[in-house]
């Protein structure tokens, strides 16, 4: 039995149709009850709350009604997150700052430390949706950047705690992702620097050797290997899932 984070859109969804292909039995959580209502009505076993996962009593009830519909927890996925906005320091906007650091890592650890007494009792797994920012410096986005670098040291951390009780928890780590989500962050980039959509697009391609975007699914098949037998001994690890990123900083190139 699975519970995974924003998972009624995008990288989420991927992972849930993976998993269910995989016969899990899934409740997700998500802030917006229209895709949850929409996804769970056409996929039996899945199950949903609509929460804002940036507080402790949000991850609370989801807590409460996954065991409410399933009565017990193997995988943790933490998926929930959000871009934050683009800026530099100085003139970064706290409440962006605090928004984005509750959603993004803040939400990992009030969904772990609610849920890993099932999961250690069942001896399963957790895995992090992290991103390559958390493996480089990613300039003009510090709120995220901190975020997902925090995402891996609490992997590293939980993975010491829950490893003698059987739990192997790692992360994952995105490069750029298709879909309406980067394409989001790529106008406002635009926008943010007086640049064509185009050339910021090309800007994030070449930052991986591959020259790519990789896809939601791909992250997905990532996650049903680590939650699988195949995975029994990956623990504490960050898995770049990316094409191979050489660097994130090409926006300071010619300054």
């Amino acid at each position: 039995m699975a519970l995974v984070t924003a998972g009624a859109s995008g990288i989420g969804k991927a992972i849930v149709e993976r998993l269910l292909e995989n016969h899990f039995q899934i409740h997700i959580a998500d802030i917006s009850a229209d895709s949850i209502e929409h996804f769970t009505s056409s996929k039996p076993g899945l199950t949903g709350t609509c929460a804002d996962l940036g507080s402790a009593d949000a991850a609370q009830n989801v807590l409460d009604d996954c065991m409410m519909h399933h009565g017990r927890i193997d995988l943790l996925v933490n998926n929930v997150g959000i871009a934050g906005n683009t800026a530099r320091v100085e003139n970064s906007d706290p409440d962006d700052w605090d928004r984005t650091i509750s959603v993004s890592l803040s939400s990992a650890f009030y969904m772990t430390r609610l849920c890993s007494p099932q999961i250690q009792a069942q001896k399963g797994s957790i895995i992090n949706i992290a991103s390559n920012a958390a493996l480089f410096g990613f300039p003009m986005r510090s709120a995220y950047t901190a975020a997902k670098w925090g995402l891996i040291g609490l992997t590293k951390t939980w993975a010491m705690e829950m490893g003698p009780k059987g739990v192997r928890v790692n992360a994952i780590c995105p490069g750029s992702v298709s879909g309406p989500r980067i394409d989001g962050v790529i106008e406002r980039d635009a926008q943010q620097r007086g640049m064509s959509t185009e050339a910021i697009r090309d800007v994030y391609a070449r930052q991986s050797s591959m020259r790519v975007f990789v896809e939601a699914e791909d992250i997905a098949n990532t996650v049903a290997f680590l939650a699988s037998d195949a995975g029994r001994y990956i623990s504490g690890q960050a898995l770049a899932v990316d094409g191979h990123t050489e660097g994130l900083s090409n926006w300071l190139d010619n300054e």
